[in-house]
């Protein structure tokens, strides 16, 4: 077979299989905004894919119902207040932990070890420390609050931060530093002026890694909050009622819960993909 012509079957082959797997991907976002533009009754009746304008026809009465509710709108106000918090508590923590991993030496302690110390975190099954936690904060009189969920998040995406940030901070060259010690700069001024600059890229990817776990966080969410600090995760789950499930609101939760972090990565597109790829390719 000419080789031309083999480029082009695997071209085709690859974009074929790269489609299926999107598509497999794409497809419960795709019948949760189905759903969510259905009138109730049509939620098990709409025949094929379920294509609006084709097999129904769309209405956003749903939608105005849940974006007018009271409670709907606390919880997305509650999930960007823990999240975004948390994503806060977890940078102004982990940054400075993961550029001292990253450049100093500590006496009889190994930077590899604490580092993998960190990243062993992520091991613990969370469900295990759930009724601890519930306990500390009930004592703390924490319970349904949002601080406790904020505190909670950061302790769980902190090991992201300084795992992924310990090795940008490695990869970037250490002249430039030392260049600004020479000149008089003292450590923490090399850092904020000339490593965290530098990191922006990866910063930036990072700060979405983690504000994805913090928003997608369900367990403590379930167990120590109430209607107060109750977040979208815990109220897209309580679309329940004594008719059973109520597909149609579940679906329109669903797919507010979306918006928020795909506006963000959309915003950050570019630093994500420069802070993915720093110190990939080595010159």
């Amino acid at each position: 077979m000419d080789p031309r012509i083999r480029r082009r079957v695997r071209h085709v082959v690859n974009s074929a299989i790269a489609f299926f797997v999107t598509a497999i991907f794409f497809f419960p976002i795709y019948w949760a905004l189905s759903t969510s533009l259905r009138n109730p009754k049509q939620t098990f009746t709409v025949a094929g894919l379920g294509i609006p304008w084709v097999n129904f026809q769309p209405t956003f009465d749903n939608w105005v119902d849940q974006l007018s509710t009271g409670n709907t709108q606390l919880a997305l106000l509650n999930s960007l207040i823990i999240a975004g918090g948390a994503t806060l508590v977890a940078m102004g923590l982990g940054l400075p932990a993961a550029y001292s991993l990253a450049r100093f030496k500590f006496p009889r302690l190994d930077t590899t070890s604490m580092t993998v110390f960190f990243l062993s975190q992520r091991v613990l099954p969370p469900v295990a420390v759930v009724i601890p936690f519930y306990l500390i904060a009930r004592q703390l009189g924490l319970l349904d609050s949002r601080i406790a969920l904020i505190a909670l998040n950061a302790m769980f995406i902190l090991p992201f931060v300084v795992v992924i940030m310990r090795q940008t901070f490695m990869d970037l060259p250490i002249e430039l530093e030392e260049a600004a010690k020479v000149d008089g700069a003292k450590p923490w001024q090399a850092f904020f002026i000339i490593a965290l600059p530098l990191a922006l890229p990866a910063l930036a990817a990072t700060g979405l890694i983690i504000f994805a776990f913090a928003w997608n966080e369900f367990l403590f969410a379930m167990a120590l909050a109430g209607n107060n600090a109750k977040p979208i995760t815990v109220h897209m789950a309580g679309a329940v009622d004594t008719r059973g499930v109520q597909f149609w609101f579940m679906a329109v939760r669903a797919c507010i819960a979306l918006i928020p972090p795909v506006v963000l990565a959309l915003i950050a597109q570019r630093y994500i993909v420069r802070g993915l790829t720093l110190g990939a390719v080595r010159g």
